[in-house]
């Protein structure tokens, strides 16, 4: 062995040992190493169920949602005593037609009421044709009509609905009805082609009492309801 070899195997050994005291030794107990891709672990407090880490928030009561199924009726009975007939009439009504608001109904009927009671002054059919069922159309017309061949002018001035109020509802196959009893205030006045006074007095606030039947069909995809009846009260 020639000295040259001698001294590389001192070097050698000499860095290695170096190495060793840098390094150290693996005792199974060393710190993992970093990865960027890796979640850290949470510590959870308390249980947890099947291992979820986040607990679901519990169902709260008194919510919208849970009022409405636990009272259905809640709107219906507000303007009809629960025990009356028409409460459940209208029940029935709701079951069948899911949009069924009676208090939107009734607003509605209002400004309907209106619109075919002036129509009708004026002789407007396009109106009345999207306001009424085909069978009270026919009534109307014929009325507005008759009223023509005879060169007469109606004039009518709407002052207000003092009351509506639902007095009856069914369901008869595919139809929805609702009755309502009206109470308005109307100057109406009807005159002869020379200008005589026919009916009415066009000064005089009189009360009207009528009472309508208004129809929708459940299946159909139009919102809308249809006068389909009238008579006085």
């Amino acid at each position: 062995m020639t000295f040259g070899t001698i001294f590389f195997i001192i070097v050698a050994a000499i860095v290695l040992f170096q190495l060793r005291n840098v390094l150290g030794r693996r005792t199974g107990n060393e710190r993992q190493p970093f990865d960027p891709y890796t979640r850290p672990e949470k510590k959870v407090d308390g249980p947890t169920q099947q291992g979820n880490v986040i607990t679901l928030p519990s169902r709260r009561e008194g919510t919208v949602i849970e009022a409405v199924a636990a009272e259905p009726y809640a709107e219906i009975d507000s303007i009809v005593p629960v025990g009356d007939p028409v409460n459940a009439e209208l029940r029935r009504v709701q079951d069948a037609d899911a949009s069924f608001a009676p208090k939107q109904f009734l607003e509605g009927v209002k400004v309907a009421y209106e619109m075919i009671v002036t129509a009708f002054a004026t002789g407007d059919r396009k109106t009345l044709r999207g306001l009424l069922s085909q069978e009270a159309y026919q009534g109307f017309e014929s009325a507005i009509t008759d009223r023509e061949s005879r060169n007469e002018t109606m004039t009518s001035v709407f002052i207000g609905i003092d009351n509506a109020r639902i007095v009856s509802a069914a369901v008869r196959d595919r139809e929805v009805l609702v009755t309502v009893n009206l109470v308005s205030q109307l100057i109406s006045s009807v005159k002869s082609a020379t200008g005589e006074l026919v009916d009415g007095d066009p000064e005089t606030v009189v009360e009207v009492r009528d009472v309508w039947t208004f129809a929708r069909d459940v299946r159909s995809r139009d919102p809308n309801w249809k006068l389909v009846e009238t008579q006085s009260a």
